[in-house]
């Protein structure tokens, strides 16, 4: 059954007379009457007794008049959701080390933005708490619509006093016996999982770093034999970052479910 000739049965009903249902419909009388015939026809019963006085709901329309009103309320409340969701801003998470030339473009949206580690994301994501997504790659993004908007090539950061600071780029036999600082694990397993298998070094400690950039730039500055693996960025005061030689690149996904209500207007901000 179509909403619309519910939405007419119930006007009929409660105007009890064709053309003032018409009027408050907005359309012709005829093409209402037609609406209730066809509606009659579909369900194989009589809903209505003509009468000059006007129209009387027979036995059969009483029992369907609670059905229609409850399916027309539930399409109501369902339209009023969407509308809140189309409306209000998107909810995006970032994850630390995102490329700084995207969040502009997610600031000029107005959406709101939120500090959040790639497994929180998807998490949040899953469960429709979470509107979008902006991650390294790989993670466990099946289900997802996936757009990479960054591809930036990793290179070393290091303390400014350390030996590897006066050079101008690093090779891989340059990073020999240096520690290795990564955040922790759970934070982006398929992106810390990547970065290891792509190392060309076999650091003899793997760091777990806080996600916290004050302690992690604190780590590097005075952890000794450490470096880490950053794309391109102005160092903190204290630190030095320098290209690498055979590079593994970094790409940052923007990630939503394409089931969501505000898909389309996700999909603009890119």
């Amino acid at each position: 059954m179509e909403l619309r000739r519910l939405r007419y049965l119930c006007a009929v009903a409660e105007e009890g007379h064709l053309t003032r249902a018409a009027e408050r419909l907005g359309i012709r009388a005829s093409s209402l009457s037609q609406q209730i015939i066809a509606l009659e026809r579909e369900l194989d019963a009589t809903l209505f007794v003509r009468t000059q006085a006007g129209m009387t709901p027979t036995a059969a329309a009483l029992v369907l008049l609670p059905h229609a009103r409850r399916m027309l309320e539930e399409a109501e409340l369902g339209a009023r959701a969407v509308r809140e969701t189309v409306d209000r801003p998107l909810r995006v998470g970032v994850t630390p080390g995102a490329p700084p030339s995207v969040l502009p473009a997610l600031h000029a949206g107005a959406v709101e933005i939120e500090d959040l580690s790639a497994a929180r994301q998807l998490e949040l994501l899953r469960r429709g708490a979470l509107d979008a997504g902006l991650l390294a790659l790989p993670e466990a993004v099946d289900g997802l619509r996936v757009v990479v908007v960054s591809e930036r090539p990793l290179g070393v950061l290091v303390s400014g006093t350390h030996p590897l600071a006066r050079l101008d780029e690093a090779g891989w036999d340059d990073l020999t016996g240096l520690d290795l600082l990564l955040y922790n694990r759970e934070l982006a397993p398929g992106y810390h999982d990547a970065l290891l298998a792509a190392v060309g070094w076999r650091p003899p400690r793997v760091r777990s770093g806080p996600p916290r950039r004050t302690l992690f730039v604190a780590e590097l500055r005075h952890g000794g034999d450490v470096v880490a693996l950053r794309p391109r960025e102005e160092p903190a005061e204290g630190l030095r970052w320098l290209p690498l030689r055979e590079a593994p690149v970094v790409r940052h996904a923007f990630v939503w479910d394409p089931a969501h209500a505000s898909s389309d207007r996700i999909a603009a901000l890119l």
